[in-house]
């Protein structure tokens, strides 16, 4: 799996805790040599079976930087690889989408949030809810596998609300829904005043039901066609993080490049290594297990832990299939995981 970051967008969400910035759009330039001489120091698999184009704001970068790109890893991928990029409903031109589809891209994620103005607006979000139906409707002329996300529990949602969002995602026959509650995290707008999000644990409920319905939930946040490059990282497989503040996994350790472009470009071989000893891995598996349809193998577990999963099995929380361990309620993951290793 290949993630390539592109640090660079338009204006800043009020949620947005991710490696973005607003005001370096002058360092666009540099960054394709920088990604350029970090890929060709990576170790490489034959072919990627999923590639992911995330930010920040990938579709500020024109098509003459993803041709240069494609360019670059285009021996490392085939036919049937997943190639996704996200894209702000704003920045979204027909052309680009059709350039993308001929370097391979077969898979777009639209960071749309909600389709009600005035929740917009309260998220910081520069798109309008007919920017992002336009958007959706172009893609979906040029790409048959579409992805939208949805925020909720803010302070604005209600049931009326979050019906009309998804009514209106499922009458544009996407394959893919990804939606995610907010959280307020440090160094974003929403964390210097309280009160943005809404704690109301049954309409949170009463919404991941609401999408149930329509697409088949197989992670606590997705819903629809299953993405490959997703699934990949519940599994805990290896992935290359290339660009500014991407993160890779080499199997064993963690590894971070730097955040701020202007010392990735300067520096763009340079890794921080997080070590993952053997408790650390089998607690991944086993949350991200649990949060997902990927389950984990109960041998991984000592025998107390074993106990502590089959307690679980008997009340109807987990169930066993193949020495796979699942979870009959994603939202339960959090709390199944510190029940079995804590």
């Amino acid at each position: 799996m290949l993630y390539i970051h592109i640090p660079f967008c338009d204006s800043k969400c009020f949620y947005c805790a991710f490696n973005s910035y607003t005001t370096k759009n002058y360092l666009k330039k540099d960054y394709f040599s920088a990604l350029k001489t970090q890929f060709k120091n990576e170790k490489k698999p034959n072919k990627f079976k999923s590639v992911f184009i995330g930010g920040g704001t990938p579709s500020v970068m024109n098509l003459e930087f993803y041709e240069k790109l494609f360019k670059l890893i285009s021996s490392y991928i085939n036919k049937n690889t997943e190639i996704t990029i996200e894209s702000n409903p704003n920045s979204t031109k027909i052309e680009w989408l059709k350039g993308l589809k001929e370097f391979g891209v077969n898979r777009i994620s639209f960071g749309v949030q909600s389709f009600d103005d005035e929740k917009l607006k309260f998220l910081g979000r520069n798109h309008s809810s007919k920017a992002a139906l336009l958007s959706i409707e172009n893609s979906l002329k040029v790409f048959d596998n579409v992805n939208l996300d949805l925020i909720y529990a803010t302070k604005l949602d209600n049931k009326t609300l979050l019906k009309n969002d998804l009514d209106i995602a499922v009458n544009l026959e996407i394959s893919h829904i990804s939606a995610y509650s907010l959280t307020i995290e440090k160094n974003t707008e929403f964390y210097k005043t309280s009160d943005k999000r809404k704690e109301d644990e049954a309409l949170e409920i009463w919404f991941i039901n609401s999408i149930k319905k329509y697409f088949n939930q197989y992670e606590i946040s997705n819903f629809g066609k299953v993405c490959k490059h997703n699934l990949g990282y519940w599994k805990l497989d290896s992935y290359i993080g290339l660009g500014a503040g991407a993160v890779g996994y080499d199997g064993e350790n963690r590894y971070y490049t730097h955040k701020l472009p202007e010392k990735y470009i300067k520096n763009p071989t340079f890794k921080e290594i997080e070590t993952l000893n053997n408790y650390d891995t089998k607690e991944e598996k086993v949350l991200l297990g649990l949060r997902s349809i990927v389950g984990f193998n109960i041998n991984i577990l000592n025998e107390e832990e074993k106990r502590k999963c089959f307690n679980l099995i008997e009340e109807g929380k987990l169930s066993l299939k193949e020495n796979r361990v699942f979870s009959n309620d994603f939202l339960l993951a959090d709390a199944l995981t510190s029940y079995i290793l804590f």
